[in-house]
């Protein structure tokens, strides 16, 4: 871990924390200025459905001016998006909430590159590990999400607003973080040929397939049990610090093994990684549907946390093998598109559902794409045997 990987450790956390932060107190705001229940999570559709519209202008501002100017830019996002929400809940606006968080989803589209710049920081002997490690910084956000979200929830005379400002504070420090970073520098294109694969081939390789479908729905089922729960724990009677403290539990299932997951992928393989994050998915599901007290939201949300961390970082170390240097920003791009699509739908059908449906139906909806995923694993297995016998036999 150099200087600029601890840094950029440090960034992921402050992400986390406006990611955890809007994900605890979106779909309440939605559920209290909303003129439907079942749109209360809106608001945090709009966040990701952001991620997935930005996307390609994210992507070509990180081809064109690179990794330090568009990250800049996507905090200069962040500052504003986080004062326009404040100023939406004051005067009880539920569409311009909708669109100041569609329009925070350029921070985040940014920032779920911050993984990927991991990579290039470190040696290439480490690139698992820089990945692992960095996304183990979201483990701030688990600590300083729930605790703005409860600390400043009555901190103005209109609830929340505090919360929104506070954020608005969390891009300003992260802009500090991020100006004292220093980013390894493009070699220019000499030639047309040196822009690698069309994207559409790069897409059709079997690795392409299963990193991103895997990062995809193993983010969007997360974000569709993590959303609807504080939704679900209100509809059982239980206080707004209860969902605090059953959030804090889930992001740090979800960052905490980031410390070890990068030598587990480096040890064993992605796949094996990725199947055992497929089972704990499965655990997390039983257990929501074994009970409705706090343990089990809490044991739940852990555990799906975990299983998040193996599969997503799994997925990240897989589609590495996928692209070359120089198709970097296109199949990026690619793969962030489909995660925030995935997450889009989960982020209001989990509001849908839970309100309309019951926490126990949305559990069991769930289990369908993880059950897919760990048929993706399965294939891409065996092409990898295959294709080595093939290789042996040559």
């Amino acid at each position: 871990m150099n200087r600029n990987l601890w840094l950029l450790a440090l960034l992921q956390g402050l992400l986390l924390t406006n990611n955890v932060t809007f994900i605890a107190i979106n779909g309440l705001v939605g559920l209290s200025l909303a003129p439907f229940g079942w749109l209360a999570t809106l608001p945090v559709m709009g966040y990701v459905v952001g991620g997935a519209l930005f996307t390609a202008p994210v992507a070509w501002t990180q081809a064109r001016y690179g990794r330090s100017t568009s990250f800049q830019l996507g905090l200069t996002v962040a500052l504003a998006a986080a004062l326009l929400c404040a100023f939406a809940v004051y005067i009880r606006s539920f569409w311009l909430l909708c669109g100041a968080t569609l329009l925070a989803g350029y921070y985040s589209a940014n920032g779920q590159l911050y993984r990927f710049t991991a990579a290039e920081l470190a040696a290439p002997a480490a690139r698992e590990k820089a990945v692992s490690l960095v996304m183990a910084g979201g483990l701030l956000g688990a600590v300083l999400g729930p605790y703005l979200a409860t600390r400043t929830r009555e901190m103005s005379s209109v609830p929340f607003v505090g919360a929104y400002l506070a954020l608005a504070m969390v891009a300003v420090v992260a802009m500090g973080v991020l100006a004292t970073m220093r980013f390894p520098t493009r070699v220019a294109r000499s030639h047309a040929l040196d822009s690698g694969r069309p994207l559409a081939q790069i897409m059709r390789t079997p690795a392409f397939i299963v990193a991103a479908g895997s990062g995809a729905l193993s983010y969007g089922v997360m974000n569709l049990l993590m959303a609807a729960t504080p939704l679900a724990m209100q509809q059982c009677g239980m206080p707004f610090s209860d969902a605090a403290f059953v959030l804090q539990w889930h992001v740090i299932g979800m960052f905490a093994p980031g410390f070890f997951t990068g030598h587990l992928i480096k040890r064993f393989g992605a796949l094996p990684i990725m199947g055992v994050g497929v089972l704990l998915f499965l655990v997390c599901i039983a257990v929501s549907l074994s009970g409705v007290d706090l343990h089990h939201f809490a044991l739940a949300l852990f555990t799906l946390g975990v299983g998040w961390n193996f599969l997503f970082t799994g997925s990240t170390a897989l589609s590495l093998l996928a692209y070359r240097t120089e198709e970097r920003d296109r199949a990026q791009g690619a793969i962030n598109f489909f995660m925030f699509a995935v997450m889009a739908v989960s982020s209001l059908t989990s509001g849908a559902l839970v309100t309309t449906q019951g926490w126990a139906l949305l559990n069991v909806g769930s289990g369908a794409p993880i059950l897919l995923v760990g048929a993706g694993l399965a294939w891409l297995a065996t092409q990898s045997r295959r294709s080595a016998r093939s290789g042996a036999q040559r």
